[in-house]
C-alpha cells in the first residue's frame, strides 16, 4: 500500500479520491487551503464512510504560495493533484484563472520530483478536450485538445494550459515523476456537502424547479466515485504512465434528456424538471444579459460528445449507467435541502 498525497481533499472530487484511497487500504496526505477546513473535510469524510482512525493526515497548503509543498509531499509515493484554484466571483480575464492555474500544477509537480514522487495524476477537465472546435460528427478523444485561441471561457483555458504545462514540465524538466491526467466530463454523484460544481447545480435547479425549460446543449457526465476509481487506476496501471484518460458514461445527453430520466426515476419528486427546451436563438439572446447563461453561451447547440474507451480498453475501467448516477445525484441533493430545512 502507497502513501499518496491528495491536494483538494475538500473538493468534491478530491474527497471521494481519498475516500477511495482509504477503502483500498492506502495512507493519505491531503492538502487544504485553510486549516479552519480540516473538521469540515472530516466530517464529509465520516459522512462518506470513513472510520474515525483512518490513516489520513491534513495539512495547509496554497496553490499560490510556495511554503507547505515541500512538507507535503515529502515521504509520499504518488500525488492526486484534484485541486486548482478557484474564484470568488467570475474572472474579469483570462490571466485571474489561467495563471494560478497553471502556476499551482507547476508548484505540485516542482515538490514532487524533488520529494522523489513515482507517479503524478493530475485532474483535468473535458475543457481541455473538446472546446473551441467546429461541430463534429465523431465523439471527442484524449487526441484532441480545446483550441484556446478560438475565445472559450476562463475556466476551459486554464484548464487546458494547465495540463499542458504539466506535460511540458514532465518532458523537459520533470526528472522523475511520471504523469497521467484523467479528463471528466460533468461531474455528478452523491453529494457530501453544500459545495456544488456546476453539474450539480444543473440537477439540483432542475428538481427545485428553478430551470423552467431545459438549455440547448449537450455534454457527457460521469459518476464521481467512477472518477476517483479512474484516479486509483491511474495511479497504480504501469499502462497509465504517460496517457490522458477522459471519464465519461455512456454517450453525452441533451440537458432535456437529462431531465426526462429524472422525471422518470424520481417520479413526483421530480415533477418541476423542465419538460420542454427553451429555442437555441432564444438562448443565445439571453446569454447577452444573463450572468449565469453568459458562461454557457458557446455551449448552446453544441454536442459535445467523448468516449471513454480508452480507459476502458488500458485500465479495465467501468463507469456505472449515467442514468442510476442522475438518479441518486437527485435522491441525494433532495436529503441534503431536507436536512437543510429540518
Amino acid at each position: 500500500m502507497a502513501d499518496v498525497l491528495v491536494t483538494g481533499g475538500s473538493g468534491y472530487i478530491g474527497s471521494w479520491c481519498v475516500l477511495a484511497l482509504l477503502d483500498a487500504g492506502h495512507s493519505v496526505r491531503t492538502t487544504v487551503r485553510d486549516p479552519s477546513r480540516e473538521p469540515g473535510l472530516r466530517e464529509m469524510l465520516r459522512r462518506g464512510g470513513a472510520a474515525p482512525d483512518a490513516p489520513l493526515q491534513v495539512v495547509a497548503a496554497d496553490l499560490t504560495r510556495d511554503e507547505g509543498w515541500p512538507e507535503a509531499v515529502r515521504g509520499c509515493d504518488a500525488v492526486l493533484h484534484v485541486a486548482s484554484p478557484t474564484l470568488t466571483s467570475a474572472p474579469r480575464s483570462d490571466d485571474e484563472m489561467v495563471g494560478p492555474a497553471r502556476d499551482g500544477v507547476l508548484r505540485v509537480l516542482r515538490a514532487a520530483r524533488d520529494a522523489g514522487v513515482r507517479r503524478v495524476v493530475l485532474t483535468s477537465a473535458i475543457g481541455a478536450v473538446a472546446y473551441g472546435h467546429p461541430d463534429r460528427d465523431t465523439p471527442f478523444t484524449e487526441d484532441d485538445w480545446t483550441n484556446v485561441d478560438a475565445g472559450v471561457e476562463p475556466y476551459q483555458k486554464s484548464k487546458t494550459l494547465a495540463e499542458r504545462a504539466a506535460w511540458d514540465f514532465v518532458r523537459t524538466e520533470g526528472g522523475g515523476p511520471e504523469l497521467a491526467t484523467v479528463n471528466p466530463t460533468g461531474v455528478l454523484g452523491p453529494v457530501l456537502g453544500p459545495d456544488y460544481s456546476p453539474s450539480l447545480g444543473l440537477i439540483r435547479r432542475m428538481v427545485d424547479g428553478s430551470m423552467p425549460v431545459a438549455l440547448p446543449f449537450a455534454s457527457g457526465y460521469v459518476d464521481v466515485r467512477d472518477v476517483a476509481d479512474l484516479h486509483l487506476r491511474a495511479m497504480t496501471d504501469p499502462a497509465a504512465a504517460g496517457e490522458r484518460f477522459i471519464a465519461t458514461s455512456g454517450r453525452s445527453l441533451w440537458v432535456r434528456e437529462v431531465a426526462a430520466v429524472l422525471r422518470a426515476r424520481l417520479g413526483d419528486r421530480a415533477a418541476a424538471a423542465p419538460t420542454r427546451e427553451m429555442p437555441l436563438w432564444a438562448a443565445r439572446g439571453l446569454s447577452l444579459v444573463n450572468s449565469d447563461l453568459r458562461t454557457l453561451r458557446r455551449l448552446l447547440g453544441k454536442n459535445l460528445d467523448a468516449t471513454s474507451e480508452k480507459a476502458q480498453r488500458l485500465l479495465g475501467w467501468r463507469p456505472r449507467p449515467v442514468e442510476d448516477t442522475l438518479a441518486e445525484t437527485a435522491e441525494s441533493l433532495l436529503a441534503l435541502s431536507a436536512a437543510d430545512t429540518a
